[in-house]
């Protein structure tokens, strides 16, 4: 684990507000008939215009490369969704916009899922559940609690509303490198694993299906994808473990967090 300086907690701050504002334009642009290779493309063009760069493209895992900017995950996609001009939204979807940029040597990473047009209440509770699994887990981010109190509060709140944890993909740390220690799991038990430090730096991101917490790999060898078809929702921010309460990066420029 890599409790930041207060020079990286600067460069930390300004990657993060600089993916939290990508994040927050691409939100703005979703609607039925836009394709999702629309918006990864616009994520290219706003991340050239702020002057950072993908932290997902080129990605390797084994002899893959992730070839989007962004990772775009569309109703039953759970994570790692890859942009293209045959997946045109429509009327009812929900999809999860996930941006991950590098400025300066440091990386902002964070996530939102939003619905095109209106969506069945079902699909708007899973939303608004994921959301504040996430805002519970990121209360327990501070400075002398554990992984577990993070993960234990998360699971909570999920499972408490009658929804499926995913288990296979965790939270992490973040700073320099895209994925750092430690792991951030969305399930467990309080007051295990690391202790969390003033100055760390983590990807708090809650990823729940309607259902079942099962997956299923796509042809591509990245979109995750669950088993039975059901929608699944993904909510993430950047946070700094502090003292007395965690700061949340992930904020978009001219916004502040409440």
């Amino acid at each position: 684990m890599v409790c930041k300086t207060f020079k990286q907690k600067q460069k930390m701050r300004a990657a993060c507000r600089a993916a939290a504002t990508v994040l927050d334009r691409l939100c703005r642009i979703v609607g039925p008939g836009i394709t999702t290779l629309d918006i990864d493309q616009e994520g290219k063009r706003l991340m050239d215009e702020f002057g950072v760069k993908s932290a997902c493209h080129g990605y390797r895992a084994g002899s893959r490369t992730f070839p989007a900017y962004t990772c775009l995950s569309v109703n039953d996609e759970v994570v790692h969704g890859i942009g293209t001009k045959k997946c045109v939204l429509k009327e009812g979807d929900i999809i999860s916009v996930d941006v991950c940029v590098v400025l300066d040597g440091h990386v902002g990473d964070n996530c939102r899922t939003v619905p095109v047009g209106s969506v069945a209440p079902d699909i708007s509770r899973l939303l608004k559940v994921t959301e504040e699994s996430m805002h519970r887990g990121i209360a327990q981010a501070v400075h002398g609690n554990r992984v577990g109190d993070v993960s234990n509060a998360v699971q909570r709140c999920v499972e408490g509303a009658g929804f499926a944890v995913i288990t296979n993909f965790v939270g992490h740390g973040v700073g320099k490198s895209l994925h750092e220690e430690p792991q951030i799991p969305n399930y467990g038990k309080a007051g295990s694993g690391p202790v969390l430090k003033r100055g760390l730096t983590v990807a708090i991101e809650p990823m729940v299906n309607m259902r079942n917490k099962d997956i299923s790999m796509a042809s591509d060898g990245w979109t995750a994808l669950t088993v039975d078809g059901m929608p699944s929702a993904h909510f993430e921010h950047t946070v700094m473990v502090d003292k007395d309460r965690p700061e949340i990066l992930t904020v978009p420029e001219g916004q502040e967090m409440a």
